[in-house]
């Protein structure tokens, strides 16, 4: 079911500009958009020099502002297309009092011109759509033209964390991962009944764990 849209939504998201930016260039084709500089200056962006991750696909904000709040000695940008979902994580942010999360409205085959290359220690994606039909799988987020993306914009010696509850697109990112050249540590296959700790709930994670779903986990490095 589509959420109802928010009330006084156009007005809220122009007045968070403390904590937004907003991609100019969605409308282009993604691969004309990366020929154009939007770059962001992620150390005036949050006022430090702190390591900066990414997390794709932020939702309502429970896992940025979560882990936001556990590592103040980083910062975390967090990217999500829908800004009726995305108003509520900067609700969230601002009542949390945080001050080292930000967020990008946009999509990731645009983040090139916006992300410089080699500036993200880590990059988080946290029960990503998994685009089950196969016409629509170059949308996954662990294809290879995201990959490709990704390996721009990771520091040489970053990771990249998975978490999903669907088995055939974990499946398809760790081959996809391989065949990029990532190598593959920490794969779970029930996350919940591992020994890992530190884990942070996402809103999703939440409400499959709950019904029973393991959770996959896994992390990339090149």
């Amino acid at each position: 079911m589509r959420m109802k849209r928010k009330k006084n939504l156009d007005e809220r998201i122009a007045a968070s500009s403390d904590y937004l930016t907003i991609m100019k260039n969605a409308s282009l084709n993604y691969n004309d958009a990366v020929k154009e500089d939007h770059l962001i200056d992620l150390t005036k962006l949050f006022g430090n020099g702190k390591p900066v991750v990414l997390e794709i696909g932020s939702g309502k904000g429970q896992f940025g502002c979560e882990y936001a709040k556990r590592n103040p000695q980083r910062n975390i940008l967090c990217v999500e297309r829908n800004r009726n979902v995305l108003i509520l994580a900067i609700d969230r942010a601002r009542a949390m009092g945080l001050d080292n999360i930000r967020f990008l409205c946009g999509t990731a085959e645009y983040l090139p011109s916006y992300i410089d290359e080699n500036s993200v220690e880590e990059i988080y994606l946290n029960f990503s759509c998994p685009f089950p039909k196969h016409r629509h799988i170059a949308h996954r987020l662990t294809n290879p033209r995201f990959l490709e993306i990704y390996k721009k914009i990771l520091k040489p010696d970053g990771v990249i964390c998975q978490k999903t509850d669907n088995m055939h697109f974990f499946e398809y990112s760790i081959e996809q991962f391989s065949a990029c050249g990532f190598k593959l540590s920490n794969i779970s296959l029930d996350l919940h009944n591992s020994d890992f700790e530190g884990n942070i709930v996402t809103e999703y994670e939440n409400k499959f764990a709950s019904r029973g779903f393991p959770i996959y986990r896994l992390e990339a490095r090149l």
